[in-house]
């Protein structure tokens, strides 16, 4: 029914940015809405944590990325966007979103992207 696409990942120096992109698509139906957006990440040997959420009321952040990172979320794209600067090393991980979205015939489910990779060097 719905597919999430993420794009925008790669490897960046500390200090550097990147935006990640998260495209909701319809692989059958008619249409469908985006609700509630997120970011989470996973690290070799971490458990996944969520990185960043934005609904149609507010936007919450991890403690560790408050104030360099960013979560939009577009409505007439379906994209769910995630602006990451001043990285960190410790920053590097596979960064997934998920989407909550309705479709008429699904009602809202969860989606989950196939990740995408995030390196930042030293």
């Amino acid at each position: 029914q719905v597919q999430l696409v993420e794009s925008g990942g790669g490897t960046v120096q500390a200090g550097g940015s990147l935006r990640l992109s998260c495209a909701a698509s319809l692989t059958s139906g008619s249409w469908l809405r985006l609700n509630t957006g997120a970011w989470y990440r996973q690290a070799p040997g971490k458990q996944r944590e969520l990185v960043a959420i934005v609904t149609d009321r507010y936007t919450n952040y991890a403690d560790s990325v408050k104030g360099r990172f960013a979560i939009s979320r577009d409505m007439a794209k379906n994209t769910v966007d995630l602006q990451m600067n001043e990285l960190k090393p410790e920053d590097t991980a596979v960064y997934y979103c998920n989407d909550n979205i309705w479709t008429p015939s699904a009602g809202s489910v969860d989606y989950w992207g196939q990740g995408t990779q995030v390196t930042v060097s030293s």
